[in-house]
């Protein structure tokens, strides 16, 4: 199937690994110029060149914090210089800490607000008047199972995530005209560094091994298994592409089934 996104730009936030770099290669992968950021150099620059290595694609990588006004600007003036335009945007970012609402300071609530919804926000506002200008454009944002099925331990991601969900379900339905599309991607337990990080912090409540944690969540998981980054990343170059051009204000889960609910 040929998407059509070749030759397009894709700007996708936290890749240097996990998620956000598996969906960076699957784009790159039909063809799609990259702009890269991430707040590792090091972990940054080596993804970047494996990815011109295997796919042969323009890719710029942009060592910027997201989560700041200025990192924004940064990644969005860069991404324009060299290309003169974004066409698809896939915002990404870490997870904010575990624990309970007692735990987290209001300094602790800023602090997650800026790099779950500010970031996405920001970048959005950056790439938004190009895409209205060639009536094109994808936005895409990666988001988490736990904004349908709350995650026990998981206040500032659960809350912070679904206010993404609300802002990306609304700007959907004002730029469609525009023939821009705006979606979210739920992960389920897929096998990241967050995923070994949370099972980690697991361990340290319970006492229980790391494998013993993440065996817990695939017995909760219908497919037995976690998922892995490039299962995930298909979607997002589906949904990046021409072919889905009428799909708009949707969450769409690859969770193996984790979600209970029906809708």
């Amino acid at each position: 199937m040929d998407l059509g996104i070749r030759g397009k730009v894709a700007l996708v936030s936290a890749s240097s690994k996990g998620l956000g770099r598996a969906i960076a290669e699957e784009l790159a992968a039909e063809g799609a110029s990259l702009v890269m950021c991430a707040r590792g150099v090091d972990a940054l620059r080596a993804t970047a060149d494996s990815i011109r290595k295997s796919t042969g694609v323009a890719v710029v990588e942009v060592a910027a914090d997201v989560s700041e006004q200025s990192g924004v600007d940064l990644v969005a003036r860069t991404a324009l210089e060299k290309f003169g335009e974004v066409d698809i945007l896939v915002t990404n970012s870490g997870g904010p800490p575990s624990g309970p609402f007692e735990s987290f300071t209001a300094e602790a609530w800023e602090s997650a607000t800026r790099l779950l919804l500010f970031s996405a926000v920001s970048l959005a506002r950056a790439v938004l008047p190009g895409m209205k200008e060639r009536k094109w454009g994808r936005i895409l944002n990666v988001t988490s199972i736990a904004v349908k099925q709350p995650i026990d331990g998981l206040m500032l991601s659960n809350s912070l995530r679904a206010a993404v969900t609300g802002f990306a379900r609304t700007l959907a339905n004002e730029v469609a005209r525009f023939n821009i599309t705006v979606n979210n991607i739920m992960p389920g337990y897929t096998r990241t560094d967050r995923v070994e990080q949370l099972a980690r912090q697991s361990t340290e409540k319970t006492g229980v091994s790391i494998s013993e944690a993440l065996a817990k969540w695939e017995r909760e998981i219908p497919m037995g298994r976690l998922g892995e980054p490039r299962e995930f990343a298909a979607l997002a170059a589906f949904l990046a592409s021409e072919r889905a051009s009428y799909i708009t204000g949707s969450s769409i889960a690859v969770d193996g089934g984790w979600i209970r609910g029906l809708l």
